[in-house]
């Protein structure tokens, strides 16, 4: 197990499909220096059959970086975890979690629950042609599974197939009746069984993932034994509350980062990117959270939104977005 990533995976940031693209992990980046950041999941078809490698893009100061697949051949997911090792990354991780028709379809994320045997095949093809870790992120069960006999079932097949590190989606996944969105929020929470995982799994580096809302509670589940704690929703919506004190709070690093300070250091990269023929809101979409909860969000958030689909916005928007969140000096009176 690479021990560097291995220290990182105590406090990650979740894949999430449209929004943990490379403009997101460079501002996570400079949020926090430690976090293990995931892509968004790219499909292994799309790799190896669609050649899109551009979908591997990442700038080195991402690291340290994960992959995600999305897959259920072991050899083309072989082919494509050998391109993402190529490209750089740090990790190479297997979607058995999501659980959209589009995923379903392909017969790839959480439908992968019911087929174990498949699942550690994938683990084994992948970790023959690359170096890297090879990990998995899965629910705790699928459907009318019960979980507390097909979970064990499950880690036993991939830590047999050589899988080290694994993120639990504490909640089931229903594949039919529940929207993407709803098996997020509507089926509960089974914490206690990913604590009782760890104790079968004492060697299995074991994150978990799902209603983690604030670093407060990242820091509860790691004491309660857990070796990692994943945010989505949360690290993505509020990236400043989860990532600021991060390097300090949960690695215990002398860095605390400033969100104002952070959209500073974000300019070169926009001017960067814009010079390459990009557009401002497709790194400012990822900016409107970072000052939430506090005085000006609103302003900050409704100048960018407005503003930055113009084509010809440039850095000079957020720097003018800025003003609403700094305090400004008082002007004596005369």
């Amino acid at each position: 197990m690479n021990t560097c990533v291995e220290k990182a995976a105590r406090l990650s940031v979740a894949p999430m499909m449209d929004w943990t693209d490379r403009h997101c992990r460079f501002l996570h980046r400079l949020l926090s220096r430690e976090a293990l950041l995931y892509t968004e999941m790219v499909t292994a078809p799309a790799l190896v059959r669609g050649g899109a490698l551009h979908l591997l893009e990442f700038s080195a100061e991402e690291h340290p970086i994960a992959l995600q697949l999305g897959g259920s051949d072991p050899q083309e997911l072989a082919a494509a975890a050998r391109l993402g090792q190529a490209a750089g990354y740090d990790e190479i991780n297997l979607n058995c979690g999501c659980p959209s028709d589009r995923v379903q379809s392909g017969t790839f994320g959480a439908v992968l629950m019911k087929d174990p045997a498949r699942v550690a095949a994938c683990v084994a093809a992948m970790r023959t042609v690359v170096d890297v870790d090879v990990t998995v992120k899965c629910r705790i069960g699928v459907d009318d599974q019960d979980p507390e006999e097909v979970l064990p079932e499950f880690l036993a097949q991939i830590v047999a197939a050589g899988c080290e590190r694994v993120t639990i989606h504490a909640r089931k996944a229903w594949l039919q009746g529940l929207s993407p969105k709803e098996n997020r929020d509507i089926p509960p929470l089974d914490y206690d069984l990913v604590y009782r995982m760890k104790g079968l799994f004492p060697n299995l580096h074991i994150s978990i993932n799902g209603g983690v809302t604030s670093l407060t509670q990242a820091q509860t589940q790691l004491k309660a034994g857990l070796d990692g704690v994943m945010i989505g929703r949360a690290a993505y919506h509020q990236p400043a509350d989860i990532l600021c004190t991060a390097d300090r709070d949960v690695f215990g690093r002398d860095h605390v980062s400033n969100p104002v300070e952070v959209v500073r250091a974000m300019l070169p990269y926009i001017e960067a990117h814009l010079s390459a023929g990009g557009r401002l809101h497709q790194i400012t979409r990822h900016m409107l959270g970072l000052f939430a909860g506090r005085p000006g969000t609103r302003a900050w958030r409704r100048h960018l939104s407005e503003g930055a689909a113009r084509k010809e916005a440039g850095p000079e928007l957020v720097e003018a977005a800025l003003t609403h969140v700094i305090p400004q000096p008082e002007v004596q009176a005369g």
